[in-house]
């Protein structure tokens, strides 16, 4: 695996190493080992898969509260996405900073999303599958959120078509930043 810094403190894109031939290749994806000496959490409590039957579904922008914040590994494992990380950490220089990656299942890139992001994605083609590695247990108290398009962020999602967005992630109120 090949870990790439992105601009957002402790944020990677992680790119497999494939090993091909006339079969097609085979990949590591996770390596405990491997994502300890990037500094990056390195155990799994969960794996959930989430399918997205129209492009332009949007969802998100989601995090757990203290103390129960998750890190995720997100990969698209079937179509494509745009997907977005918000940091919500407020003693990081990058704090109330965005970034935004394509994944696609061809490519078979992930995005590291540490603790304390928000995350979501909006698909950009119908069938779109995401698997999430999930670091920590879902605690239904601790669910919350950023509304997709808060102006503290200023997000630049793709395409200005319909989105289909679930109620409760439009209702998200205004994030105060500072």
């Amino acid at each position: 695996m090949r870990f790439i810094p992105t601009r957002l403190l402790d944020a990677y894109v992680i790119e497999p190493e494939r090993h091909e031939d006339e079969r097609g290749f085979f990949a590591r994806v996770w390596c405990r080992d491997e994502f300890g000496e990037q500094g990056l959490v390195p155990h799994l409590a969960q794996c959930s898969i989430s399918r997205n039957s129209r492009a332009g579904t949007l969802r998100g922008l989601h995090f757990q509260k203290e103390p129960h914040e998750e890190a995720k590994l997100v990969r698209c494992t079937a179509g494509a996405i745009f997907d977005v990380i918000v940091d919500l950490r407020p003693d990081s220089p990058t704090y109330a900073e965005w970034l935004g990656v394509e994944l696609d299942a061809e490519q078979g890139t992930a995005l590291y999303v540490p603790k304390g992001f928000a995350h979501g994605f909006q698909t950009l083609v119908d069938g779109a599958d995401v698997l999430y590695m999930i670091s920590d247990p879902y605690v239904a108290a601790a669910a919350s959120g950023v509304r997709w398009n808060d102006p503290a962020f200023a997000i630049e999602w793709p395409g200005a078509g319909a989105r289909t967005i679930s109620e409760r992630d439009l209702a998200w109120p205004d994030y105060r930043v500072g």
